[in-house]
């Protein structure tokens, strides 16, 4: 099939998304020079012949047909463990450009198909235009086999590779891609530093003798828990099938005691209705829980990592070989274009790095949600099918709309969306306000105030951002003491001249911007206070002019911090009034909702996180004495807030922090509260402490709010890292919150709201334009649209009738 001398790789662009090879291969040189092997490696050793492996042989003997390189696969040739393999049109694109003859052999073996089918309490739902390709494990392995043997790659089966010590001394460059268990990494893990991390649930590889006719995920609920079913074919007669359930699931199922063939039997009869009543089978399939794998490091000398060796993805995004054939693509396009090889193998990490983070961000949304599938079951019918299909944050509704309008269209009239309404656009009602949109300004500390009194900055910042359409817009945190500021330049409402300038700023809302609500967030400091503006640097103490911080402990925010007196009881009465006084002017000034500080280390946060409540009397201890304080305030300043306005109260999920407050304490903070009246949790995570180690990403906080949002049943706002229009319309459809709070785009385009309507061609009562701005409504012209297009495409040379 293949000879040695196929199509040199052209020149051309590289991008993290698709990485190919720039150049084409050097001539060999008739005698080596020892500098070579520091520059350019000529003796290689692979270890792992999975495709990984075995492509990046291919890749590297092509480019240089003089290099001596060796495979290592401790396995026989034709032993496999999976089926098939999904590969991205994406991945594929790199694989073409790189090696015509390679893609040329895949394509002739792809099974190509477009839908995906979710299959839920009897109803099947199909989503067309995702445009998959697979093929069978074996017969890819055996096309990348033939393409080394072509190029004169050495292939080493049924033995051990060398001591990866031993294989680094006598090669220029050792690759190891020898899979999850890699033992070269272990052989070093003191400088890769590996982090390997288990999961809930367990799973099984199998495969049918039949082809699916999509993508389907099958969901299975049974007397012992909640089981799925993954499939896909992979040849005309055959399909992947991954059968996976929570570990506590497997356990009650019995399945812990059963051997291969019983347990391919069981998932056979589970399963019964995807499979048509045919059966299952096996090869050497065996139960296993999923290990994400990190490395802080991907090279130790000549000694590289590649593929699962260096990291890995969860299978229900289908990841883990398009990424380790991208590796090669990347490693052997930074061999060639870099001087020497030290700085080819920083090149290769620093450009994959960022890519594998971002796949395994997706991987991870992905595979929680499969975990805690229990929680969506009883959703929508279509409205699952939809949250399934966006679970890993990569497919979002604007791209599902593309792929398949017909579909998503059936989910935005099941949620009730009327006719040309994205999801942002439906109103959302708390209590006696209703929200004409699903958009919020977060709150966002100004630090502009002069003696807590908000001025003419405050009004132009906020009737700016209600201007700009959103349904509702917070204030920073506004304090309910001096004391209880976090710098001098914070706002309160702890006089009534604070309150006049409020009122000054909620009547020029209401008047300029109808239907735009504004809300008013109230809080105290706590130990994060007496500090300097955020831009002379944020969170350390003023170098003079303090005042003294109370908190539930004494415990310093910073080592450099001022250190907080522990509040008696006596003070805890006091700031229990001073809220219940700073809501009574709230109402006064005119605000239509008001919110509860409790998260980011500040006071009330303080006293829920076990990492800063130290307390041994009624005010601390155990999650519901942590509680009693928040709990206190709440109910106080409920009494007094009017009965029609809702409340609302911000939470840190989680602390980020070894020993802070979990999720699953989060979900039983909103329970309390929601017993209590709240009307929506507004869930962010994190600053309690300052030494957190937040994951950030994409939407990276909209899990907690989910989770609360179905276990406590109580509306939620999601906030961080939400930057987009389709981001909103994904979280909203998908049932994952129920408002979005976006704040660094709002500081970005206060007109953030209006212009998202102007880009879905949105007009109606969800975003109004105000009078003045209607003629800004659509995008200025920038430049000339008229040019001709060219029409006719004439060739060189003969051209045959």
């Amino acid at each position: 099939m293949f000879s040695a001398q196929g199509r040199m790789p052209t020149q051309g662009a590289r991008d993290r998304a698709d990485v190919r090879l720039r150049r084409g291969a050097r001539p060999a040189p008739t005698h080596p020079q020892p500098s070579d092997s520091l520059n350019h490696p000529h003796r290689i050793a692979v270890v792992g012949g999975g495709p990984g492996g075995l492509y990046t042989a291919a890749l590297l003997k092509r480019l240089a047909p003089d290099r001596e390189i060796t495979v290592h696969e401790r396995n026989a040739p034709d032993d496999t463990f999976g089926f098939g393999v999904v590969l991205s049109d994406e991945t594929l694109g790199g694989i073409e450009h790189a090696d015509a003859d390679v893609y040329a052999a895949l394509k002739a073996h792809f099974v190509r198909w477009d839908d995906i089918d979710i299959v839920h309490r009897g109803h099947r739902h199909t989503s067309g235009g995702h445009r998959f390709a697979a093929l069978g494990r074996r017969r890819l392995l055996e096309i990348l086999h033939e393409r080394c043997r072509a190029l004169g790659v050495g292939l080493r089966f049924g033995a051990e590779a060398p001591d990866p010590a031993e294989l680094a001394r006598t090669h220029d460059l050792v690759v190891a891609a020898d899979g999850v268990h890699s033992a070269t990494r272990e052989a070093f893990r003191d400088v890769f530093r590996p982090h390997v991390t288990g999961h809930r649930c367990r799973y099984i590889w199998l495969a049918a003798d039949f082809a699916l006719d999509a993508f389907r995920f099958e969901i299975a609920e049974t007397g012992h828990g909640v089981m799925q079913l993954h499939g896909y074919p992979y040849a005309a007669d055959a399909s992947t099938v991954i059968v996976e359930m929570r570990e506590e699931v497997w356990r009650a199922a019995g399945f812990d005691e059963l051997g291969e063939e019983e347990s391919t039997a069981r998932c056979a009869k589970i399963f019964a209705d995807a499979l048509g009543g045919r059966p299952l089978r096996s090869n050497n399939s065996a139960w296993t829980t999923f290990r994400t794998v990190v490395n802080e490091r991907w090279s130790h000398g000549n000694t590289v990592l590649l593929g699962d060796a260096a990291h890995t993805a969860h299978f229900s995004i289908g990841s883990g070989t398009k990424l380790a054939v991208e590796d090669a693509l990347a490693l052997a396009a930074c061999l060639e274009e870099r001087p020497s090889l030290a700085e080819a193998l920083a090149a290769y990490e620093e450009e994959r790095r960022p890519v594998v983070a971002s796949t395994q961000r997706a991987a991870k949304a992905s595979m929680e949600w499969f975990e805690d599938l229990a929680r969506y079951v009883d959703q929508p019918p279509r409205q699952f099918a939809f949250n399934l299909l966006t679970r890993s944050r990569r497919v979002t509704h604007d791209n599902l709309r593309l792929r398949d309008a017909g579909f998503t269209g059936s989910v935005e009239r099941e949620f009730g969306c009327a006719a040309g309404t994205p999801p942002m656009f439906t109103p959302f009602r708390l209590r006696d306000l209703t929200l004409r949109n699903r958009v919020v300004v977060s709150p966002m500390d100004m630090y502009s105030a002069v003696d807590g009194v908000p001025g003419d900055f405050h009004l132009v910042h906020l009737g700016a951002r209600a201007l700009g359409g959103a349904g509702l817009v917070m204030t920073e945190m506004v304090c309910v003491s001096a004391e209880g500021r976090i710098t001098p330049g914070c706002a309160g409402l702890y006089t009534n001249r604070q309150g006049e300038a409020w009122r000054r700023i909620t009547d020029f809302v209401h008047a300029s911007a109808p239907g735009t609500a504004i809300g008013v967030q109230l809080g105290h400091s706590g130990r994060k206070g007496s500090t300097r503006l955020m831009w002379e640097g944020m969170d350390k103490p003023l170098p003079d002019g303090n005042w003294p911080l109370v908190a539930p402990s004494p415990l310093p925010y910073r080592p450099d911090g001022q250190t907080p007196r522990e509040l008696s009881r006596a003070q805890l009465t006091d700031i229990r009034e001073q809220f219940t006084s700073a809501a009574v002017r709230a109402a006064r000034a005119g605000f239509d909702l008001l919110e509860l500080h409790c998260a980011h280390g500040y006071l009330l946060s303080g006293f829920l996180s076990p990492l800063t409540n130290r307390r041994t009397d009624a005010y601390g201890g155990s999650p519901e004495k942590r509680l009693r304080f928040p709990l206190e305030v709440f109910d106080a300043v409920r009494a007094v807030w009017p009965g029609e306005r809702p409340m609302t109260v911000r939470v840190s999920a989680t602390d980020w922090a070894e020993g802070g407050t979990a999720p699953e304490e989060a979900v039983a903070i909103a329970r309390a509260f929601a017993a209590h009246g709240v009307d929506a949790v507004d869930v962010s995570t994190g600053q309690v402490v300052a030494d957190e180690r937040p994951e950030f990403g994409r939407s990276y906080q909209t899990p907690y709010a989910d989770r609360i949002r179905h276990e406590a049943g109580v509306p939620v706002i999601a906030v961080g890292a939400i930057s987009s229009w389709d981001d909103v319309n994904s979280l909203i459809l998908a049932g994952r919150a129920d408002l979005c709070a976006l704040a660094r785009p709002h500081l970005y385009d206060p007109h953030w709201t209006l212009h998202a309507a102007a880009e879905q061609g949105y007009e109606g009562p969800g975003a109004r334009w105000p009078a003045p701005y209607r003629a800004g409504s659509r995008p200025p012209r920038t430049g000339r649209t008229d040019a001709p297009r060219p029409r006719l495409t004439l060739h060189g040379g003969s051209q045959e009738a």
